[in-house]
């Protein structure tokens, strides 16, 4: 798994998912936004961590009944327990929100083992305690009760489709109010730096256009006199 630098999950976590998927679709990504999750409760900044993976297939009742969850080796258990302090885990529930992914034990678990978050396009149990944690979580909304056996946790830290996205084990999860992106590992570090500017300067053109200004030259900046005001700007308030 590739490992992701301090410098880099700092930058991300004050970067919106919004500036990064513009910066992806520049280098010809479109399927890296989870569709359908909504996050529960509130984030101090945003959720960034390398992903770790689980997999769900429809059940097969003879071989999903209640008792396989005694197994420690269990899928789900298993990845609850392996998933390594940082990184994000990402569950395949077929987007199917029917099914419960996880309840609030073993998201609460997750938390004290120092995960830094938990995404997946099925559904949660307890999802008005999970919202309490503090650990960010992302669901599709359930219906309740959620279905404990409607699907069968089959594989850990294998590439799956979560939401329509691609999302390989090691690729950076970056979530928010706005949804979830998944950044392909490779491009992490870029990206990080590249987004950091954009949004100093998505920054300075809401306070321009707060002051009253038009977007003509501005957004985009087309104007010679938009990068002069940009730069005063920048050096105005340590950006």
């Amino acid at each position: 798994m590739t490992k992701l630098s301090a410098e880099t999950r700092e930058l991300l976590k004050h970067i919106s998912t919004a500036t990064l998927a513009t910066a992806l679709y520049k280098r010809g990504f479109r399927q890296q936004a989870i569709q359908g999750v909504v996050a529960l409760g509130d984030m101090a900044h945003s959720m960034v961590g390398e992903a770790f993976t689980l997999r769900y297939m429809p059940a097969r009742e003879d071989l999903n009944g209640l008792e396989v969850f005694r197994n420690p080796e269990h899928p789900q258990r298993k990845a609850v327990e392996t998933c390594p302090p940082g990184a994000v885990l990402v569950m395949d529930s077929r987007k199917d929100p029917r099914a419960a992914s996880a309840g609030s034990i073993l998201i609460s678990r997750l938390m004290m083992r120092g995960v830094a978050g938990v995404v997946t396009d099925g559904g949660f149990r307890d999802s008005a305690e999970i919202a309490d944690l503090a650990i960010p979580a992302f669901h599709q909304r359930p219906s309740a009760p959620t279905n404990l056996t409607l699907h069968q946790a089959i594989d850990i830290n294998v590439p799956i489709g979560c939401g329509d996205a691609p999302v390989f084990p090691g690729d950076v999860i970056v979530g928010d109010k706005d949804g979830v992106i998944v950044i392909p590992a490779h491009l992490a570090d870029e990206l990080a730096e590249e987004c950091t500017q954009m949004t100093a300067f998505e920054d300075f053109v809401l306070s321009q256009v707060l002051l009253g200004y038009s977007i003509v030259g501005l957004y985009p900046a087309t104007s010679e006199q938009t990068a002069l005001d940009f730069a005063k700007w920048r050096e105005a308030n340590g950006r």
